[in-house]
């Protein structure tokens, strides 16, 4: 008899909780039964999965007794707190924020990238940074098969990423702006902050909080989880990483421009554009002539991620530019974690006793 999964997700009713609900409704994971999770305001909540109506409940450490499978996108105090509640009751949790993706004992995983390294979790798994998502995503065929010495990444980041309310002000000083009244900021570049800027017809070098070293956190994360990815190694000097990021008035889709080094410089820009499209979860849009590349808003409720504009550096043989976009929520969240979820059962991973 095949094996059937109790699946809760936490933090059911976010945007990228709405999306884990719909991913895994075309996941290939048997499921027996779905719990729907979030805080005590959203509790009482009626959701859809597969016509199914399921109550929202408060999530408590109880709230996973039974559970084999917890995909989580809940924010990362509450991951902090509740995952390992989880794991004590015997289930396996795919999480969505940062609370885990530093610990030596815990896998941070792209499927197709290092979904070999799920055998070695302990409970928790976690789910990469967005922006980390996509660019690893498309670099690694690359890796492969030339090796990568360094990469330089710009990134354009889309408001929803910074949650649904910096999203909705982003809407509202848009439309103040147009109505040539005056606006208000109150959540970006990010809530803690001292200060706050309009995002609307603006541009913000900054996303999440500075370092001392004057680099943000998150592209600190961005240097850190690449490295953590491709050689298992927060901080391994096989590579080296430097990223800028911006966040701009966009809603859905982070766009890159990722200029990387590889170690053998015969590849060709040709080449390159051969090993992007014949990668599965990778689609070539690079026809400069006819003006297609990748754009945010083709992007958005998509699961793929769009890479074009590959071309060499004129001035450094084996250097080349690329641009490459995917949905935040979508690609770089719910899909990643869906597909994280999927490797684990395929590989007969959830009822691994560690």
């Amino acid at each position: 008899m095949m094996r059937e999964y109790v699946v809760a997700i936490l933090g059911a009713t976010g945007a990228v909780g709405h999306r884990l609900i719909s991913e895994l409704e075309k996941a290939a994971i048997p499921v027996k039964q779905v719990k729907l999770l979030a805080s005590k305001r959203s509790a009482g909540k009626k959701l859809q999965f597969k016509g199914q109506e399921i109550t929202v409940e408060e999530a408590q450490p109880e709230s996973f007794t039974g559970v084999d499978l917890v995909l989580s996108s809940a924010g990362g105090a509450v991951s902090k707190k509740l995952l390992p509640e989880a794991v004590k009751r015997g289930a396996v949790c795919v999480d969505n924020t940062s609370a885990f993706r530093m610990n030596d004992d815990v896998p941070l995983i792209v499927p197709g990238v290092n979904d070999d390294q799920l055998a070695n979790h302990h409970g928790i798994i976690a789910n990469p940074n967005c922006s980390t998502i996509q660019m690893v995503a498309a670099l690694y065929p690359l890796h492969v098969k030339w090796g990568i010495k360094q990469i330089i990444v710009s990134t354009y980041q889309a408001v929803s990423g910074a949650g649904k309310a910096a999203w909705d002000e982003l809407l509202r000083q848009a439309q103040d702006r147009l109505n040539n009244q005056q606006t208000e900021a109150k959540i970006l570049p990010t809530a803690s902050a001292k200060k706050h800027y309009p995002m609307a017809f603006n541009l913000l070098p900054q996303i999440d909080v500075f370092e001392d070293d004057g680099y943000t956190h998150e592209e600190w994360k961005m240097i850190h989880e690449t490295k953590k990815i491709l050689f298992n190694d927060q901080d391994s000097k096989q590579i080296k990483v430097t990223a800028t990021c911006v966040r701009v008035p966009v809603e859905i889709g982070h766009g890159e421009t990722v200029y990387f080094t590889l170690k053998d410089q015969s590849a060709s820009a040709a080449e390159i554009k051969q090993e992007i499209e014949r990668t599965p979860g990778l689609v070539l849009q690079d026809d400069p002539q006819n003006q297609i590349y990748p754009q945010p808003l083709l992007a958005a409720g998509k699961k793929e991620t769009f890479v074009g504009r590959i071309r060499p550096d004129q001035e450094n043989p084996g250097a080349f530019n690329m641009w490459v976009v995917a949905d935040n929520l979508l690609r770089g969240a719910a899909s990643n974690t869906v597909e994280i979820a999927e490797c684990l059962v395929r590989d007969n991973l959830v009822d691994r006793k560690f």
